[in-house]
């Protein structure tokens, strides 16, 4: 099956790639105050070899404005009527289809989320402070129970990763102020491809509402950054590949919400200045699943499913094609992504709108992490066990990796503590916005109860400075695993290339990934209840397979020390 899923992303004819065409602006006429057809945004896909100016006149013809494009990818951001101009262009030859400018994917917004901060309000255990620190390590690490899982402790003694190793961060920004980040964030090549939207950002903090780089209000993609790549430099924590460079290419919005159009640029971004590894911490909606003919859907809500599709189809073949290696969280939603059950949450923005759809597992596709060319992960709590939230299956979890799992060792006195899930960097400003944090720095007694840690460098008196640690837990923190895991085997065992290029093959990166991974066994029985844990029976989980590849672990647990020394 899923080989004849990914089939559906097969190229078809060659596109016209040139690398000084991403996102070129088209002008408007001299004096134009208004725009022709409405002032709904889409992103128009032109089919692969046709006419550019065919394109452009097909969409005039529908009543559109082109105001931006993709040559890369054979796309156009186009201002048009809010109704009928997607199914109207799409009649075209030359156009592939068009999508809504609405939110195709979707980070954890800074309020509180039920998954990833589900320890806010429960009864934490106040961290002990490490009496000695480990060679190589910092003073958090003692904490980290993921880089113990994945083996970086001992990799680091023999590669800790290189600066010229780059990861890409697709994610809600990256704030480069914490001492952790700074050592190892490149503001030279880091983007931010989403400028902020007020009706659904709120006001805008900077001028032209685009946030600067370096920069983070949901703490998402900080938290991300850390964990594969925070600076291993004697303050806070230290990531599974502490040597290598972090680019931010944010994609998302301040309200944790992610546009198809940002998303598309940030990955052909990526392959044109030649990153090596990108993150995908995030998962598409307001469909849960993409369909391409679901007929609970409209035949302009399957134009704009097909679209979605076909748009990411070509971006991450794109990256691929440009040496990408590319990791994706695997979902939150506790489900077998093979067998998915019926989605009733979908199209969940605006709100209000969602109907039930029963979903085909042939024709209906959770994008990424089931894209071409992308490395699924699924996630686990400290003993080894699936998280209770982690989607699982033998058609797309390729490996396993520490995402916490707050509900672990029940029983035991560890069960329901912060200590269950992955601790590493965020921005100060999005605990104040969570009341972690107040507005001189300290932190709060509720951010004591969260587990929120601080750690100055020397002779700082300015807390913007200081380095803040918060907890979460989630797919989204087992993909920095297994991501971080992936640049150390480009570190490893890559090669110099033309123009002072450095890198190794996707391919490649991926059959040493999985190649090295810890085999883990289906649990006996392999029909694991979390009834006790305090879920419903929704959440049991059959682990399907043998030792070597099942549904829960994949080809097993990212292995860093062996990745690095087996090949």
């Amino acid at each position: 099956m899923r080989d004849i899923r990914r089939s559906l992303y097969a190229a078809s004819g060659a596109l016209a790639l040139v690398a000084t065409a991403l996102a070129v602006p088209v002008q408007a006429g001299a004096g134009a105050t208004t725009v022709a057809g409405g002032n709904t945004e889409y992103l128009v896909l032109v089919k692969a070899g046709a006419d550019h100016a065919q394109a452009l006149a097909a969409v005039r013809a529908a009543g559109g404005q082109v105001v931006k494009e993709n040559r890369n990818l054979g796309t156009m951001t186009v201002r048009a009527a809010g109704t009928g101009f997607s199914l109207r262009v799409s009649q075209a030859a030359s156009i592939e289809g068009a999508a809504r400018s609405q939110v195709i994917g979707k980070i954890p917004q800074t309020k509180p989320n039920v998954v990833e901060q589900e320890h806010l309000g429960a009864t934490a255990v106040t961290p002990k402070a490490a009496t000695s620190v480990a060679t190589g390590m910092d003073p958090l690490d003692a904490q980290l129970w993921g880089l113990r899982m994945v083996r970086s402790d001992l990799a680091r003694t023999v590669q800790p990763g290189k600066k010229a190793v780059k990861v890409g961060i697709l994610d809600s920004g990256v704030d480069a102020r914490n001492p952790d980040i700074a050592p190892n964030f490149d503001w030279s090549l880091s983007r931010n491809f989403a400028p902020d939207l007020p009706e659904i950002d709120g006001a805008c903090e900077f001028r032209g509402c685009v946030d600067p780089v370096g920069w983070d209000d949901s703490g998402h993609g900080t938290h991300v950054a850390g964990t594969i790549g925070a600076a291993a430099n004697g303050l806070g924590v230290s990531g599974v590949a502490p040597g290598v460079t972090l680019v931010e290419i944010r994609g998302g919005q301040d309200s944790g919400f992610v546009f198809l159009g940002p998303v598309a640029d940030a990955l052909t971004y990526a392959g044109d200045v030649g990153l090596d590894v990108v993150n995908m911490s995030f998962y598409v909606d307001p469909w849960l699943y993409n369909c391409t003919n679901n007929p609970a859907d409209t035949p302009e809500a399957q134009l704009e499913q097909r679209t979605t599709i076909d748009t990411m189809r070509r971006a991450l073949n794109y990256a691929y094609s440009k040496g990408v290696t590319m990791v994706a969280a695997l979902g939150n939603n506790h489900e077998d992504l093979g067998k998915p059950r019926p989605d009733i949450s979908s199209p969940d923005f605006p709100a209000g709108t969602a109907y039930p759809r029963t979903i085909d597992n042939s024709s209906c596709l959770d994008l990424p992490v089931e894209g071409p060319h992308v490395i699924g992960v699924s996630a686990l709590g400290p003993s080894g066990k699936k998280s209770d939230y982690s989607n699982y299956g033998l058609e797309q979890t390729e490996v396993s990796a520490p995402g916490g799992y707050f509900r672990d060792y029940f029983g035991t006195p560890q069960f329901r503590t912060v200590q269950n899930e992955i601790l590493s960097t965020y921005p100060v400003n999005a605990l104040q916005v969570q009341g972690l944090v107040d507005a001189a720095g300290e932190i709060t007694p509720a951010g004591v109860a969260g587990g929120v840690q601080k750690q100055c460098p020397a002779g700082v008196t300015d807390y913007t400075g200081c380095g803040y640690y918060n907890w979460l837990q989630g797919t989204s923190m087992a993909s920095p695993h297994a991501t971080g895991v992936a640049a150390l085997i480009v570190s490893e065992y890559g090669k110099k290339g033309p123009h002072g290029s450095f890198g190794l093959s996707p391919d490649r990166v991926q059959q040493i990934l999985l190649g090295s991974a810890q085999h883990r066994a289906c649990p006996v029985p392999p029909l694991v209840s979390y009834l006790n844990e305090g879920r419903t029976a929704e959440f049991d989980a059959l682990c399907e397979g043998s030792r070597n590849f099942n549904g829960f672990y994949g080809h097993g647990i990212v292995d860093a020390w062996a990745a690095v020394t087996r090949y």
